[in-house]
C-alpha cells in the first residue's frame, strides 16, 4: 500500500472515523492529516493474502486474532492510525474496540519500492512504541526475502534477514515456517506488464 496525502483540512479522530466510513478507499490517519492508501500489485496483495492465511491457520486454536490490511493498528500512545497488511493481537483490550487494534504482537508489511523507506523508517519507529508489538516483519514483493526485527526480552530490537531456503521462527506466536511457503505460485522471473 502507498499512503498519498489527501490535502484535506486537519479532523479530530472522531471526524476521522465518520468521514472515512463514506469513503471508497482507505485512509491513514497521521497527526490530525488523512493519507489515501493506493492500491499494490498483484504479487502483494498474493503474498499479504498468503501471510496472513498463514498467522490464521496457526492460531486457529488459541486466542489470538488475525486482521488483514482492513484492521487499522491505533499508533500506541497517539490518535494516529495505519492499515498494515496483516496483523495479530493476543491482547483482551483489542476486544473492546471494532474500529482498530491497539496491541499487537506482530506486524507484517509487504514492501514496494514507494513504501520501503517509510516502512523501514518513520513507521516502524512509530509502531516499535508499543510496549506489546514483538516481531516486525518487512516482506519484499519483488524477491523471496524477509526482514524480521524482532523485541528481545531486553527491549532492544534485533534484525534477522531470511532469503531463499531459510525457515522463518515468529516468536511473539510461535510459529517457524519455510520462506518459500508465503512465495508458492509466485514467478518473480515473469516479466511485469
Amino acid at each position: 500500500m502507498i499512503a498519498i496525502p489527501s490535502h484535506s483540512p486537519k479532523l479530530t479522530p472522531a471526524e476521522y472515523f465518520t468521514w472515512e466510513e463514506q469513503q471508497l478507499c482507505r485512509h491513514e490517519y497521521i497527526n490530525g492529516e488523512v493519507y489515501a492508501m493506493s492500491g499494490g500489485s498483484q504479487d502483494h496483495s498474493r503474498i499479504a493474502l498468503k501471510f496472513a492465511a498463514l498467522l490464521d491457520n496457526h492460531l486457529v486454536d488459541r486466542p489470538c486474532r488475525v486482521f488483514n490490511s482492513d484492521c487499522r493498528v491505533n499508533i500506541f500512545g497517539t490518535d494516529d492510525y495505519t492499515y498494515p497488511d496483516a496483523s495479530v493481537s493476543c491482547d483482551r483490550r483489542d476486544t473492546t474496540t471494532a474500529q482498530y487494534i491497539t496491541y499487537p504482537c506482530l506486524i507484517v508489511e509487504v514492501l514496494s519500492d514507494s513504501t520501503e523507506a517509510y516502512d523501514r523508517g518513520k513507521k516502524f519507529v512509530r509502531y516499535r512504541q508499543n510496549p506489546e508489538l514483538r516481531d516486525y516483519v518487512l516482506v519484499s514483493s519483488q524477491e523471496i526475502a524477509i526482514d524480521l526485527y524482532r523485541k528481545g526480552d531486553d527491549g532492544r530490537w534485533e534484525i534477522l534477514n531470511y532469503r531463499a531456503g531459510d525457515s522463518i521462527k515468529l516468536q511473539s506466536i510461535n510459529l517457524s515456517f519455510p520462506i518459500e511457503q508465503i512465495y508458492r505460485g509466485i514467478d518473480f522471473s515473469a516479466p511485469v506488464i
